[in-house]
């Protein structure tokens, strides 16, 4: 059994790429965002091989390109295993599916290095669970791409956590993560033993959608409005700048230290998300908040 691990391999923020398509900007735009971003201390961002309909990896390989000393600047997780059925990408098939298979993740990986114009993936990660995994032939996969160097780091998304111990019981170094939903709105996580495990093996979660995807600023959502008053009173009691802040503080302090996700094309929002570190909320304010978002108190 691998034993916990204190060290830290993915920083707390991530760049989530998976809108860089909606964000409209040139390769040279895109090139200067993300220097910017290394300039504020991250150096992680995040991808899929699906995301922008197979486009966003070539888009941010495209900027890359421009200045191929910044490669070394970052660090490159992407995600493979999700089959959309697209027609208008000659795919075949008639049906959204999941593939694991060891043929299916190399190729997948060979594509993403093309993409990225690099040599190497960083971190690599099982999109979703896969009802027909064969952890063996993905083990295989994982152990062949490491053997090579095409890929330094392996581990998951969205996978329980016996799904993330049966992987992990075949190979012979650690998953390193498991990407999870998490949130001021969506807290499943917090009950279903998956950040529990992620302090247990010592790994840190990454979360996506920390704003809950732009439900929480959603008036016409009662839960939303409901945890918007109380985060803007947290945020008053703390000089904090918006509720944004906020929601990530709460979630910086999980006891498992996760990275988050930050999907945001705007450098000001990624500065206000980096200011957040600096917020402690109380225990009495954090459970305040998962008051507010579960509608009742703690038993």
């Amino acid at each position: 059994m691998n034993q916990p691990s204190s060290h830290r391999v993915i920083d707390p923020f991530v760049l989530g790429f998976w809108r860089l398509l909606d964000w409209q900007l040139t390769d040279k735009q895109c090139l200067s965002y993300l220097q910017q971003c290394i300039d504020l201390g991250i150096k992680h961002t995040d991808h899929a091989d699906i995301y922008g309909e197979y486009e966003c990896e070539r888009a941010f390989g495209r900027a890359l390109k421009l200045d191929p000393h910044i490669r070394n600047q970052i660090k490159i997780i992407t995600k493979c295993g999700i089959r959309p059925a697209l027609a208008k990408k000659g795919l075949a098939g008639k049906a959204n599916h999941y593939d694991s298979s060891k043929a299916h993740i190399i190729a997948s990986v060979q594509q993403s290095l093309k993409n990225f114009n690099t040599d190497r993936l960083d971190v690599l990660l099982i999109h979703r669970p896969d009802y027909l995994m064969d952890v063996d032939e993905v083990a295989e996969a994982f152990n062949s791409l490491k053997q090579v160097g095409d890929v330094s780091h392996f581990g998951v998304s969205n996978f329980t956590p016996s799904q993330f111990e049966l992987l992990q019981s075949r190979l012979s170094f650690p998953l390193i993560t498991n990407q999870i939903e998490c949130s001021v709105y969506e807290m499943k996580a917090l009950d279903d033993g998956t950040l529990t495990q992620c302090q247990q093996r010592g790994i840190h979660p990454m979360i996506w959608s920390p704003l809950a995807g732009g439900r929480l600023f959603d008036k016409n959502d009662q839960k939303a409005t409901r945890l918007a008053g109380v985060l803007e009173e947290v945020a008053q009691e703390v000089s904090a700048t918006s509720i944004d802040q906020i929601a990530y503080a709460w979630l910086n302090r999980l006891p498992s230290h996760p990275s988050v996700v930050l999907g945001t094309g705007n450098i000001k929002r990624v500065k206000a998300a980096i200011e957040s570190t600096h917020i402690d909320l109380s225990r009495e304010q954090w459970y305040r908040i998962w008051q507010a978002s579960t509608g009742h108190s703690v038993p």
